[in-house]
């Protein structure tokens, strides 16, 4: 069987791309990009949920670095629903709904994510085709195509005995 090659505008992605929530004050965070998920979800370690000005709001608390427990961010976003949501295993949850901002690379655009306990994880966050219908394809044999993680800034420290005087 051949393949044909599709000529498209859309922006290639890689399985896996860092992007940023600049609502939520998340600055980076590694996404999985996940086709086989309709909503994109992103880890909350816990979810306080109250009412601002008559209308429903969650706060919660994100560990954008996987692995790392002690880095959190707290967040806060009007609640645009609560859904029913099956994940791989077929297991059902009913999540928060919220739609936040979403930065990849050059790209910027609104989104709904599902927040829902995803410490066991890999990934603090999935990104799912509904966020991607329109404007991305994913090539599965690629990783950050379009998002680059942040560098630390490191700081030097020049001790004056290795300077050398200009005259």
């Amino acid at each position: 069987m051949k393949r044909e090659l599709i000529h498209t505008d859309r922006q290639i992605l890689g399985w896996r791309e860092w992007l940023a929530l600049p609502d939520l004050g998340i600055k980076q965070i590694k996404a999985k990009v996940d086709t086989g998920a309709r909503t994109s979800a992103l880890h909350a370690f816990y979810l306080e949920p109250y009412d601002q000005l008559g209308k429903r709001w969650v706060r919660f608390g994100v560990h954008p670095a996987q692995g790392d427990r002690e880095l959190a961010v707290t967040c806060a976003a009007p609640v645009k629903d609560r859904r029913l949501v099956s994940d791989s295993g077929g297991h059902q949850e009913e999540r928060y709904v919220i739609e936040t901002e979403l930065l990849l690379g050059a790209f910027r655009w609104r989104a709904e994510i599902t927040l829902t306990d995803r410490d066991t994880m890999k990934f603090r966050m999935l990104l799912g085709r509904t966020a991607l219908q329109g404007c991305f394809l994913v090539n599965p044999d690629a990783s950050y195509l379009v998002g680059k993680k942040l560098q630390r800034s490191r700081r030097v420290t020049v001790r004056s005995k290795h300077l050398k005087e200009s005259r």
